[in-house]
């Protein structure tokens, strides 16, 4: 099973860096959702189905997780945690400078 966990705790509110990344951050873990589950391969859709989200984590509940997350899909070669991790670290960036 493959799983993405994002668990941030910010306990200095004190600078005006820390609230915009607070902000930034509270859509994240949905929009890495999306982004992993459009990274998902389709051929039944038992995949995408699986996939859950939960408070801070994406849970992707099938028995071939890690096949297709390795990559053995020709629709999703890179499968689909590489992606929402280079997505999520892009969105850190660009909330880390206030965009």
């Amino acid at each position: 099973m493959a799983r993405i966990n994002l668990n941030l705790k910010f306990t200095d509110r004190s600078t005006q860096m820390l609230a915009q990344l607070q902000s930034g951050v509270r859509g994240l873990i949905n929009d890495a959702y999306t982004v992993f589950v459009d990274n998902t391969p389709v051929k039944t859709g038992n995949a995408r189905r699986r996939t859950r989200l939960t408070k801070d984590s994406i849970a992707a509940d099938y028995v071939y997780a890690s096949e297709l997350d390795g990559g053995s899909s020709v629709q999703s070669p890179n499968g689909m945690t590489e992606p929402t991790q280079d997505w999520i670290t892009k969105q850190f960036k660009k909330i880390a400078k206030g965009k």
